[in-house]
């Protein structure tokens, strides 16, 4: 890898979708200490089954990252499932995370998810918004957000990725420059995440690398 950075700047995120907990107990025990899940009732079970096998075997640290399109229906299992949310889109799921999370006295944690490519597949927020949002989520209490997230398309060659790593990287360094708070970026996965280290991730979400094919 041709990245110099010090590597207990970048965070691996064990993506589990699918996966079963006999599984992510022994990812645990091998040191990975933050998971990602995409779909809120799976994850609710399986953080439900996890805690006290976690609990028994003195695995500390470990949090649930919220990785998948997210609902506004689903906001209010999602605060109380999640540490942080990696894809908040839009102007309304904010309000609606702010909304649960201050019911329980929480401060939920949150990165805006930008769509950078024309795939109508992805989700996110338009690059055009970001500002706008960053603006409207200063204002609430209980919504702290503390970075940028995307999806690239899915290419065969891992560098063709790079150009929406960089852009991610750029819109961060503008906002942080208008005085916005943005420590973390959420890019790469099993196929780029070495692209996207070396673009300034902090992040990366790692599932069949990790547990093999789904």
């Amino acid at each position: 890898m041709k990245s110099e950075r010090d590597p207990f700047e970048v965070n691996l995120i064990g993506v589990t979708k699918t996966v079963p907990v006999e599984l992510i107990t022994e990812a645990a025990d091998a040191g990975i200490r933050l998971f990602g899940e995409s779909r809120v009732q799976e994850a609710e079970e399986k953080i439900a089954s996890f805690a006290p096998i976690a609990l028994k075997e003195g695995f500390s640290g470990v949090q649930w990252h919220f990785i998948g399109h997210l609902q506004r229906n689903k906001a209010r299992q999602a605060v109380r499932l999640f540490d942080m949310i990696h894809s908040l889109d839009s102007l309304e799921l904010a309000w609606e995370l702010n909304k649960e999370a201050s019911k329980i006295g929480k401060i939920q944690q949150a990165l805006i998810q930008l769509k950078l490519s024309e795939e109508e597949t992805k989700h996110g927020l338009p690059e055009s918004c970001l500002f706008d949002l960053l603006k409207a989520v200063s204002s609430m209490d209980n919504l702290s957000v503390l970075g940028l997230m995307t999806i690239p398309p899915l290419f065969e060659k891992p560098e063709s990725s790079r150009p929406y790593f960089q852009k991610l990287a750029s819109l961060r360094e503008r906002a942080q420059r208008e005085g916005f708070n943005l420590p973390y970026l959420s890019m790469g996965m099993s196929s780029d995440y070495e692209i996207a280290i070396e673009e300034g991730a902090t992040f990366i979400r790692v599932g069949t690398a990790i547990f093999g094919q789904r």
